[in-house]
């Protein structure tokens, strides 16, 4: 598979502000008339460790790859990047939870973030405004990935790779960016934090086929559907009937087209890790390496994405740990070039 043009831009073609224009039309929509306020009115004010205990919480329940993985970083990053990964699913959260506003639940949540203080009783609001300050994380990046979030509310199809890349970029490639800054690198690790961050959401997308087309959503690009002479009604019934619903040739040959592009953009992403400072590079090399383990796993599974849940046990997470900081330590000798956005 060619990893051309769109593999190695820093970004997708998004004119500068377009993100924050997003926002700001998605909360004149929600016409919000008074300040949101999401917390718990009678509860006292927290301290910030209280808010980043929190955030721990929230990492520990959603995501145990993510946990073990970033148990890696020194305790000041570690908190950071759990408290970023606490604000991503929260914010995520709003346009999932079925019964809501989605749109205004989001507006509220926008305006809440650009106030220039948090709301004493939000732990995830207070902790990811002070990671935010303490990292100098650049207002465009939390706005892009706001942005990535708010696309979910009235996109459901991508009709090229090129098009999802744009919503992978915003929703993980953005966090890729984020973590870069807070974990510290060289610059020039930037192109294959986005390459990262595109891979990493490749992941999730093609182990929540089943779980997306519930929700009437369907990531995988309609090009790609063509190719391989499937239709959205192929994807929708495997998830209304999946007992009975055949995995025949065309939804194998998709799943391993896809499955190799993201390992394409995984092996695109190693080279960045070694640039990463170095407190920080076997808790990233090993999120990768867990996260391409589920396209493993799938695999395994006969590429079963409607009744079964890819995911890695504990004991192989393990099992990753030597061999990532094998790699590592070839990747730290060799030779380094620097790629250019086109």
């Amino acid at each position: 598979m060619s990893l051309s043009r769109p593999f190695l831009r820093i970004e997708p073609g998004v004119p500068p502000g377009e993100a924050a224009a997003l926002l700001a039309r998605l909360r004149r929509l929600a016409d919000l008339s008074e300040t949101p306020h999401i917390g718990t009115p009678d509860r006292p004010p927290l301290h910030l460790q209280e808010a980043y205990r929190a955030c721990e919480a929230i990492t520990r329940r959603h995501s145990h790859s993510f946990f073990f993985s970033t148990q890696l970083l020194p305790a000041e990053k570690r908190q950071a990047i759990r408290a970023l990964y606490a604000f991503c699913r929260t914010s995520d959260n709003l346009v999932d939870q079925p019964g809501r506003d989605a749109v205004r639940a989001l507006a509220e949540w926008v305006t809440l973030v650009h106030a220039p203080q948090a709301l004493p009783d939000n732990a995830v609001l207070l902790a990811w405004k002070d990671t935010a300050a303490r990292y100098a994380v650049p207002q465009w990046l939390t706005d892009e990935l706001l942005a990535g979030v708010a696309m979910d509310l009235t996109v459901s199809r991508y009709a090229t790779f090129d098009d999802l890349w744009r919503y992978c970029y915003r929703v993980a490639a953005v966090v890729g960016l984020i973590s870069m800054q807070i974990i510290g690198g060289r610059a020039g690790a930037r192109h294959q934090a986005v390459a990262l961050g595109v891979a990493l959401q490749l992941t999730n997308i093609l182990r929540d086929i089943g779980e997306d087309a519930s929700r009437g959503r369907i990531y995988l690009p309609q090009e790609d559907l063509a190719r391989f002479r499937l239709r959205d009604d192929d994807i929708l019934a495997g998830q209304r009937n999946p007992d009975t619903w055949k995995r025949d040739e065309r939804f194998r040959s998709l799943m391993r087209y896809e499955i190799e592009r993201a390992h394409a953009l995984y092996e695109l992403a190693w080279p960045g890790i070694a640039m990463l400072n170095s407190d920080g590079q076997l808790a990233v090399a090993t999120a990768a390496e867990i996260y391409r383990g589920i396209l493993v796993r799938i695999v395994a599974n006969d590429y079963d994405v409607f009744t079964r849940r890819a995911h890695v046990p504990l004991a192989d997470k393990l099992l990753i740990l030597p061999r990532v900081w094998r790699r590592l330590r070839t990747e730290r000798r060799a030779p380094r070039t620097e790629h250019r956005a086109s």
